[in-house]
């Protein structure tokens, strides 16, 4: 027996095909194309490419600007927080040893994760064909 239509189809509108969530949101985590898995997601440390060299997936259109530094503020937030209490109660550093570890730590584990967290946000938004990862030309709304 064959799968349903979508019955959220447009009269003359071919059904779409599936993106799985996880899956574009763990290829965009390890900085590939949400699409194919295959390109390269980034032409610079934050910068997105226009498109994918492998399979064309059209990536200029991705907003991806606000979600990705929150997410990592939550991200470093409970590594360095957790870190430090865990560091404090095992061995407790003056003020300036702790800055002196933490400040580092902090440094880094932002720069690591930023491009990553970036990519699973593009890769989300792919798969859930939001900001023209739809293939329909979005409007702006005029109030």
């Amino acid at each position: 027996m064959d799968k349903p239509v979508s019955s959220n189809l447009r009269f003359g509108e071919a059904p779409k095909a599936e993106r799985p969530l996880w899956q574009s949101i763990r290829r965009g985590l390890f900085c590939r194309c949400p699409s194919c898995g295959e390109g390269r997601l980034f032409k610079a440390f934050l910068k997105p490419v226009d498109s994918c060299a492998h399979c064309g997936e059209a990536m200029h259109h991705q907003r991806a600007d606000d979600l990705p530094p929150y997410l990592v503020i939550l991200v470093l937030g409970h590594v360095v927080i957790g870190g430090y209490m865990a560091q404090d109660q095992i061995m407790p550093l003056s003020l300036l040893a702790t800055f002196a570890l933490w400040t580092p730590v902090t440094i880094v584990v932002a720069l690591l994760s930023i491009q990553p967290i970036k990519g699973a946000v593009i890769g989300l938004q792919w798969a859930l064909r939001m900001h023209g990862f739809s293939g329909i030309e979005e409007q702006p709304e005029h109030p």
